[in-house]
Order: structure tokens, then C-alpha cells, then sequence
């Protein structure tokens, strides 16, 4: 007997998903599928918490796929060399998944396309982690957006005339009556980790634009490791945003932005978007490095920032702001290693949006904050914490003995900056 597949992967859940929803309406029998992609775990620490977090929920969908007569098929691999067992394994007729638009996915849904060809079967490939894709939203001539406020202006426009598409509830009939065998954590080769994921809260950003930059207030969502893993889906939360506010729905206008630039543009991957940046002369002092790192430069709100990322996986937004510019133009270090230690510590990871947001932050990026605007962190606290509850919270040395000297001055490392960043750039 012929059988489908379901491809889970950035959309770990079971309703309000294009893909499944597919899937369950064609002709074969559908077995859920998760692969636990070897070329990513092998740069991940044996206790990271979003495999963690990936495996919780996996093992939830399991339980609910078990309830309707079916069940999860996990596998462990490379994921070509997966499907070519798989299709060893059973009379495939098609495999069904949704997009992801990076370039490392690209590359490896190319591979196993070409793969189905070679056995003559189906791959479709579905829009389910953003509402406008590739070349949905671009300029007249065809051409991408670089800027955001147009980008914002066309998507609006966009959505009205098209409206949101509604997924059919999936019918679960069609699945596959097979119990498959759920692997342990460390059956993939992990180990528990503390940290959870919190749940998402939209009733915290219904004030989001007096609320958001005060990192002590609960005022942002935790909405974002749950859309970077597909936990929910992105249409029923613009739905909700347009309800609840608009300044949070340009937030998840952001999120598409910074999707259709690593799209259009996969070079800002390794490199900085805009080239006249790359004679800049990064110091990329390892020991300035590593104070920021752990949280110990002399200035409070950086360290907390950092402090409550190391130990959390998780960093305020205007506080990830702060962490960065200070990281590239008062130490001079490159925002790549910025950038690669987040992409090591944040519970929300998200490729395209941690690029998008480091070169805005080191002004190199396509719509960036311009490299003279230099974050005064010491203002910034005074602005944004002036009360100091967020900061104690982190650094509770910081009203008594012992807290280090600013490791650099703010008005030599600004001029230092400004002096760089003159003379690197190139016209």
C-alpha cells in the first residue's frame, strides 16, 4: 500500500497547518515525520534547550497523533540519507511539507526534490511559516525591498486586497494506523536542560508601544521561539495582532522583512549587505570579547542584558539593542561574533531575524541604523531602567562593592568608532 508522508519541521504543531492539512486531504495514507537533522545538532551543545524544547513538543503532537490511530515517526540522520531509507523502506506517494526559506533548507529541500524525481514521486511544498513569500511582496519593477517602511506599506496593502488564508481543520482519518516507537531525549543524544520556554502572552502587548522598551515591565509577548518553531501559526496571530495592536503587528512585519532579505539576498549570511562596509578594521579583542560575553563591562544594563541571556535564553528587545551596539562600536569586534554567540544562547534563534537585526545594529545591514548613532549605555539605563529593577535583578552588585569600572571609556570608544568606521568605509 502507497503512503504519504508529513515533513514537520519549523511548524510543530497540528492544526492551522498548511502542509498537514494537505497532506490529510490526498490520496494515501499520511505517517507524521521529524528528523532530527544531524548537520545541525552537531554544532549544538548535548544539553541545548531548544532540542529540548523541539523534543516536548514533538512528543505532545505523538500523544495527540495516538488519540486519532496514528502516530510520529522520528528519525536521526542526515536528512537526504533519511528519505533514501524511507524510500527504500515504503511505496512513497508524495512528501509533503512547508517552505523554509534559508539557505541551508533551500539546499537541502533542492536535494531531496531531486531525489523524488530519480523515484517518481510527489514533493509539495507548502506557505505556512509566513503569510507573504519570496517575491509575494516586492516592488513594482519586481525588484525586492531593501527598506522596511515601503516593504511594511506594500504588505498592508497586500494583505487587504488578498485577506488571510483560512486552513482547513486537518482529517484525520487519513493518517496512517501505525504506532511508531517515541525515542527518549537522549536517545538523540541530549541531555535535559533547566531552562524552559515560557509560554507566549498576547495580552501583555496591548499597550505594546509604551511598554516594550522597559525591559523591568512585562510588556513583549515570548511570542518568538514559539514562531520560530511553528508552535503556532502565523496567521492566527496577525489575525489576533490586528485586534490587539497595530505597532506588534509591525513586529511580525519585521519578522517577514528580515525573512525575504536572507531570501533575496543569502550572501549577508558571512557578509556584511552593504559591501562599501567590509574595510572596516574590526579590533576583535578576544579578552574584550569575553567580559561581554559573560556580562562583566562595567556597564550595568549591557551586563544585565547579557547575564539574564546567558542564564535565561532570553534577552529584552531594547536591551539586545544595547548589548549590541556596544559590542560593535565601543569594542570595535565584529558584529559575526555577536551574532554567533546569540545564535548559540537565544531560545528564539531565528537566522534571518538575528542577521537582520546585528547589521542594523553595526549599520552594515539593508535598512540599518546609520553607523554615527552610537547607543550611550549609561543613558540608555537612565531612559529605560531608571529605577533599576531590571538591572539589580542581573547585576545585584552593581549598588555595592565590587562591581568593575566601565572596561572602556563612552566618549574615546564613540570617537574610536566614528574614526573607524570613516575611514573603512568605502565609497
Amino acid at each position: 500500500m502507497k503512503v504519504s508522508f508529513f515533513w514537520f519541521r519549523r511548524d510543530l504543531r497540528l492544526h492551522d497547518n498548511t502542509g498537514l492539512t494537505a497532506a490529510l486531504q490526498g490520496n494515501s495514507p499520511v505517517i507524521p515525520l521529524f528528523i532530527f537533522d544531524d548537520d545541525i545538532l552537531k554544532e549544538l551543545p548535548e544539553d541545548d534547550a531548544r532540542v529540548q524544547f523541539i523534543h516536548q513538543q514533538l512528543e505532545d503532537i505523538h500523544g495527540e497523533l495516538k488519540k486519532k490511530g496514528g502516530s510520529m515517526m522520528i528519525r536521526k540522520g542526515e536528512p537526504l540519507e533519511i528519505w533514501k531509507s524511507l524510500l527504500a523502506e515504503f511505496e512513497v506517494d508524495t512528501i509533503y511539507t512547508n517552505g523554509d526559506y534559508e539557505p541551508y533548507a533551500l539546499e537541502r529541500d533542492g536535494a531531496v526534490k531531486e531525489l523524488c524525481k530519480e523515484h517518481e514521486i510527489g514533493m509539495e511544498i507548502f506557505k505556512d511559516q509566513v503569510i507573504f513569500e519570496k517575491d509575494e511582496v516586492v516592488k513594482d519593477d519586481g525588484d525586492p525591498y531593501t527598506v522596511y517602511t515601503p516593504y511594511k506599506r506594500k504588505w498592508l496593502q497586500h494583505l487587504e486586497e488578498v485577506g488571510l488564508p483560512e486552513v482547513e481543520a486537518p482529517n484525520f482519518d487519513q493518517l496512517q494506523q501505525q504506532e511508531f516507537e517515541f525515542p527518549t531525549l537522549s536517545d538523540i543524544g541530549f541531555k535535559p536542560n533547566d531552562i524552559q520556554v515560557p509560554n507566549y502572552d498576547l495580552d501583555r502587548v496591548t499597550d505594546y508601544e509604551n511598554t516594550r522598551d522597559y525591559p523591568a515591565q512585562e510588556g513583549t509577548s515570548h511570542l518568538s521561539v514559539h514562531l520560530r518553531f511553528g508552535t503556532v501559526g502565523i496567521r492566527d496571530m496577525v489575525r489576533r495582532a490586528q485586534k490587539i495592536n497595530e505597532t506588534f503587528l509591525s513586529e511580525l512585519i519585521w519578522r517577514e522583512f528580515f525573512m525575504q532579505i536572507l531570501y533575496h539576498f543569502p550572501k549577508v549570511v558571512n557578509n556584511n549587505f552593504r559591501s562599501k562596509y567590509d574595510g572596516i578594521e574590526w579590533r576583535n579583542d578576544k579578552d574584550d570579547f569575553q567580559r561581554w560575553c559573560e556580562g562583566n563591562t562595567g556597564y550595568p544594563l549591557v551586563d544585565a542584558g547579557m547575564r539574564e541571556l546567558n542564564e535565561t535564553g532570553f534577552m529584552h528587545n531594547r536591551v539586545r539593542m544595547v548589548t549590541a551596539s556596544f559590542l560593535c562600536k565601543h569594542l570595535l569586534i565584529d558584529w559575526r561574533w555577536g551574532e554567533a554567540y546569540f545564535a548559540e544562547k537565544l531560545l528564539d534563534y531565528d537566522l534571518s531575524a538575528n542577521n537582520g537585526n546585528w547589521q542594523w545594529a553595526a549599520g552594515t545591514g539593508c535598512d540599518a541604523a546609520p553607523y554615527f548613532r552610537i547607543f550611550n549605555p549609561s543613558s540608555q539605563l537612565k531612559k529605560f531602567d531608571s529605577d533599576l529593577k531590571y538591572t539589580l535583578k542581573w547585576v545585584p552588585e552593581y549598588e555595592g562593592f565590587g562591581y568593575p569600572e566601565p572596561m572602556v571609556d563612552h566618549k574615546m570608544a564613540r570617537e574610536r568608532a566614528l574614526t573607524a568606521y570613516k575611514a573603512g568605509i568605502e565609497d
